[in-house]
């Protein structure tokens, strides 16, 4: 529900009543991860998307019947082996819709109006939503912030509102979304509960060290894929917004003492394309040592074995080497700066996703490295 909050939040502001489907687990492969939404309000409008097309047409028409009777209901949609007419996600994925009407009269309203305002502002937030359990829980929610605050609850037991929150501020320490399972009472005793959390924050942050071409070609993939963007160099006359217009933040200073002040987390990537030891050897040796996602270094086989010479002199270790993506990227043979920098890219997504890199053609892999699947048996009765 989160990925759409900006129209949400818009219609919440109009005054619109709208139901919301999101995506609660997935198998096989689906095209949509958890907390991928589509929402459809009383003049009939739709945004997003749960499943890039194969069950949008009944999920609208879930939405809309939520609408009428304000039950929110949980489906499963997969492929059928004997109606191949059947709806369903003929990809051969499975995939769990909670469908959340969110009207003027509804308990939930005000919290859901919190965490989409948040998201909407690009705040960190959270919000838990009860998928199944006793009938007058299911559609309740709980925003979390950062400091471990919240409004809403599921008005059952105290206890149970204030482990939910603990639980849902882990999640969104990490930034993931996903299910878990308590007790009624909040404890893991009793019969559970399967509770969704979605979380909102902030875009990762991609660094590029180097203002040359191939940056600026990589500044471009880097904000589609959804990254907060820098770019760094040292030298004024290459560090311009003129050269860099998409970046998000243009930096004129050394590469390592920009890194040394600024914030960095675990979901930051560092792309390092100066191929120049008086940058890249102060540079790296502090960005190995930092708890980001990524490091890579641009340059030929014979400037990779220089530089780790090089880092090796100045104190890094054979262990934080192995960290470093050199030369950086996937062999995609690629030339251009266009396609260096979709194969850097390439790269980021793989090891962000646990990706092998390989042809799918003949491979036995899965296409998705996701968490695993919840069972239907977990998260209530579905059609």
């Amino acid at each position: 529900m989160l990925d759409i909050a900006e129209e949400l939040h818009r219609w919440v502001e109009q005054g619109r009543d709208f139901a919301v489907a999101t995506v609660v687990a997935v198998g096989g492969s689906a095209p949509r991860r958890p907390g991928a939404a589509l929402a459809v309000d009383t003049e009939g409008t739709a945004i997003g998307s749960v499943s890039g097309g194969c069950v949008e047409g009944a999920v609208y028409e879930l939405c809309q019947q939520a609408l009428v009777d304000g039950e929110t209901v949980l489906e499963r949609f997969g492929y059928s082996d004997e109606d191949a007419f059947a709806v369903g996600l003929t990809c051969g994925g499975v995939i769990d819709i909670l469908v959340t009407p969110v009207r003027a009269a509804d308990p939930a309203r005000p919290v859901i109006m919190a965490a989409l305002a948040a998201a909407a502002r690009g705040e960190t937030a959270a919000v838990a939503r009860i998928v199944s359990g006793p009938r007058e829980l299911t559609g309740r929610a709980l925003v979390v912030r950062p400091d471990g605050s919240y409004d809403g609850g599921f008005g059952a037991h105290p206890e149970l509102d204030r482990t939910v929150a603990a639980e849902t501020g882990a999640f969104l320490d990490a930034g993931r979304t996903g299910t878990l399972e308590i007790g009624e009472q909040g404890s893991r005793c009793g019969a559970p509960l399967t509770v969704l959390v979605e979380s909102s924050v902030p875009p990762p942050r991609m660094i590029v060290f180097g203002a040359i071409d191939f940056a600026s070609a990589l500044v471009r993939i880097g904000k589609f894929l959804g990254y907060r963007v820098t770019v760094c160099d040292a030298r004024p006359v290459f560090a311009t917004k003129a050269r860099f217009p998409e970046a998000d933040e243009i930096v004129v200073e050394w590469p390592h003492q920009y890194l040394e002040r600024t914030q960095v987390d675990a979901r930051t990537v560092l792309c390092v394309l100066t191929h120049d030891a008086k940058f890249d050897v102060p540079l790296l040796r502090l960005a190995l040592r930092l708890p980001v996602a990524y490091v890579g270094a641009m340059g030929s086989r014979r400037t990779h074995l220089d530089r780790n010479e090089r880092l090796r002199e100045v104190g890094v270790t054979e262990l934080e080497l192995t960290r470093l993506r050199s030369p950086i990227g996937l062999d995609l043979g690629a030339r251009t700066p266009e396609e260096t920098a979709l194969s850097i890219a390439s790269e980021i997504v793989a090891s962000r996703r646990g990706g092998s890199g390989v042809s799918l053609t003949g491979a036995h892999t899965p296409i998705h490295h996701d968490e695993a699947f919840v069972p239907a048996g977990r998260i209530g009765s579905v059609a």
